[in-house]
């Protein structure tokens, strides 16, 4: 038997996958091929049996002849001693790893001969027009399922980040690892056959890997850490693709790799639904609510001096990944069908597993809190409101502010940025919003038509763009927009903070009294010196800074707060000459530290290979050998014990050299010699 496997991957445009194993997508013909010793006896039959499940939980009997299309059939062409079988699977069959067997029948039903089981994979098509995954946009198939290279969206809603992420879907047993990863779920270990025979449903199938991506409470991928330190594993921050995390997932026999945080769960579910044949893409949403109690709202209790206390659980995240998956939803009522939320990290349990999704991005849209799945949970991150307590004796709020802004993936058509807010939610205060709101149980507060309210100071919170490393003022004015000059006292707080708003260390803090004129403003000046952040400022770079108003006149405190990325600087990469298939090329990379320290414990990673450096401002040489041709992209990771999380991005063009390029007129041309570390 031949499985065709080059020709029949090419059609399938699976040929980046293998072109040794078959693997092929569903409701799209392939072909093998028989060599037979004679020609088929006279009323005799070829059968075609395919067997699939550890243990051969499903058996299916290949129609021969032209079948139904929910059905497995295939034809058959003599063509001198070979034989010629064409097999249709139905757009809806099961995917995974199959074994096929071709028997030759008796005319009374008797196996007379058999081949050998040869194995191939078949996953979704959504090429296919009957598949549940059908996507009929070529442009946004070459993205979302056969693009290898992405960015994911990190910072905060005034100051987005690019991060390369390399999803590797179609590398080495890349595949195979996917299938490991369903095989180990929760369900398929109790019950294997119930697991296999639902692995045509893409909501079945990616509602398990939103729960494998995590490891909390099965055999998973990731385990998941958002505070130093990070010793007994890989920083979530180094990490710059899927592949090597998958990879030691299996290597390991399905041992949890440690660690991830939201934007490399995201990375790694959105390569394992792509390899699968579902089109997925990563999604950030900046300013992002982690609502525990369900209310729609945040609500953070501070004291007088700007403390954080106890609260509900609730907390506001920078931002927060996640993916989406485009399919059909069958389960559902028309109109749910195309993007659908998918969060594989483990914030809370859904039907008592860690996971979230699948959930159709229109129902968040529309407030409609009853779809499946955890719809209530993915509002919230979009829609909730954070309320500052302030815990006086009355116990008073003090500002109130939104949530779900610049939600963003990588675009279809280059390498920036896509806004998808308006696809959650409708435009912030408008009378559809509030409708969807009141919809979704919340209660709206609408403005009166009687007196306005009191006067209140206004504050601001103004600051550059610093870098990391450097010195920087941020600067708070308190407006007064009444008609009498206003006395308050005024505490500003410099806070370090993880970007899931988990507190690492006070920086500064300024406690003074005031006096702003009538129609005045006054501006208070902090500065912040590397010096005072150092010691505390996580691996995100974020300075969280609130400023608290008191004044003997007005009813309410005034409260404003603001997040500061701090900017780290870029790897530079060269690459010296063209790069060809299977042969060495250098490249350098460079940066320059822009700290007033010395850095130690330097290492760059290379996809993986790792340098040890000990300099302080380098430019290291390194060697790469191409395994594939094409448009490449280089992803550079640099950690030290002072700068961590720098990143760098080359893209490759790998060409394969013709022999004529590589002779001359007498033989071969010399090559360079292989370049080496230093």
């Amino acid at each position: 038997m031949d499985l065709r496997s080059n020709e029949n991957n090419r059609a399938h445009r699976t040929r980046e996958m293998d072109r040794e194993r078959l693997i092929v997508r569903r409701g799209q013909p392939f072909s093998i091929s028989l060599q037979m010793s004679d020609t088929l006896p006279p009323k005799h039959q070829l059968a075609v049996v395919l067997h699939l499940g550890a243990r051969d939980e499903v058996v299916v009997k290949v129609q021969a002849g032209r079948g139904a299309g929910d059905r497995w059939w295939f034809s058959q062409q003599a063509v001198q001693s070979e034989m010629l079988l064409t097999l249709h699977s139905p757009a809806d069959a099961l995917i995974g790893q199959y074994r096929l067997a071709v028997l030759m029948m008796s005319p009374d039903g008797r196996i007379l001969q058999k081949t050998g089981l040869h194995m191939f994979y078949l996953l979704f098509n959504p090429w296919c027009r009957d598949d549940a995954v059908y996507l009929p946009d070529e442009s946004l198939l070459q993205e979302y399922i056969m693009n290898e290279d992405g960015i994911i969206y990190r910072g905060s809603w005034d100051e987005i980040v690019s991060l390369p992420w390399n999803f590797g879907q179609f590398e080495d047993h890349v595949v195979d690892i996917c299938f490991e990863i369903l095989d180990n779920s929760r369900a398929a270990l109790r019950n294997s056959e119930m697991d296999t025979k639902s692995r045509s449903d893409p909501v079945y199938v990616s509602r398990t890997v939103s729960a494998m991506v995590n490891s909390n409470d099965d055999r998973g991928v990731l385990s998941g850490r958002w505070v130093e330190p990070y010793s007994d594993g890989v920083a979530p921050y180094r990490w710059t693709g899927s592949v090597p995390i998958l990879r030691r997932w299996s290597e390991s026999g399905a041992r949890a790799v440690k660690y991830g945080q939201c934007w490399v769960f995201a990375g790694v579910a959105c390569t394992v639904l792509r390899c699968l044949g579902i089109p997925t893409r990563c999604i950030t949403n900046f300013s992002s609510a982690h609502d525990v109690d369900g209310n729609l709202s945040l609500d953070v209790l501070i004291n007088e001096k700007l403390e954080n206390m106890t609260g509900s659980g609730d907390s506001s995240w920078n931002y927060h990944c996640w993916v989406e998956s485009w399919m059909r939803r069958d389960d559902l009522a028309a109109g749910y069908d195309g993007w659908q939320a998918l969060d594989p990290t483990p914030q809370e349990r859904s039907d008592g597993v860690y996971r979230c999704g699948p959930c159709p991005i229109k129902a968040i849209k529309e407030g409609e809190l009853g779809v499946k799945y955890d719809a209530p949970f993915i509002f919230a991150e979009v829609n909730a409101d954070i309320i500052h307590w302030i815990v006086q004796s009355d116990g008073r709020k003090v500002d109130q502010n939104s949530v779900g802004r610049n939600i963003s993936t990588k675009s279809v058509y280059g390498n920036f940025r896509e806004d998808v807010t308006l696809q959650y939610k409708y435009p912030e205060g408008s009378q559809k919003e509030r409708a969807i709101f009141e919809k979704a149980g919340r209660r709206v507060t609408h403005p009166t038509n009687g007196e306005a309210e009191p006067e209140k100071l206004q504050l601001s919170i103004r600051h550059a763009q610093p870098v990391f490393g450097t010195d920087f003022d941020v600067i708070v004015e308190v407006k007064n927009d009444g008609e009498q000059d206003a006395t308050a006292q005024l505490t500003v707080l410099c806070l370090a903070v993880t970007y899931n708003s988990l507190h690492r260390g006070e920086c500064q803090r300024r406690t003074t009294s005031i006096t702003v004129p009538a129609h005045k403003a006054h501006r208070e000046v902090l500065r912040l010196r590397y010096e005072q952040y150092a010691a505390c400022v996580s691996e995100h770079h974020v300075i969280r800074v609130l400023a608290l108003a008191e004044s003997a006149r007005h009813n309410e405190p005034v409260l404003e707060s603001t997040n500061i990325e701090l900017s780290v600087p870029e790897l530079h990469i060269r690459i010296s000459g063209k790069a060809f298939l299977h042969e060495e090329v250098t490249g350098v990379v460079s940066f320059t530290n822009p700290l007033p320290v010395q850095l130690r414990g330097g290492v760059f990673t290379v996809e993986g290979a790792e340098l040890s450096l000990s300099h302080l401002e380098v430019a290291v040489r390194f060697s790469i050998k191409p395994s594939r041709t094409g448009l490449r992209r280089l992803l550079i990771d640099f950690d030290s014990d002072k700068l961590k999380d720098v990143k760098g991005v080359a893209t490759v063009l790998v060409h394969k050299r013709s022999r004529l390029s590589t002779m001359g007129i007498f033989g071969p041309l010399p090559f360079a010699d292989t370049p080496t570390f230093c």
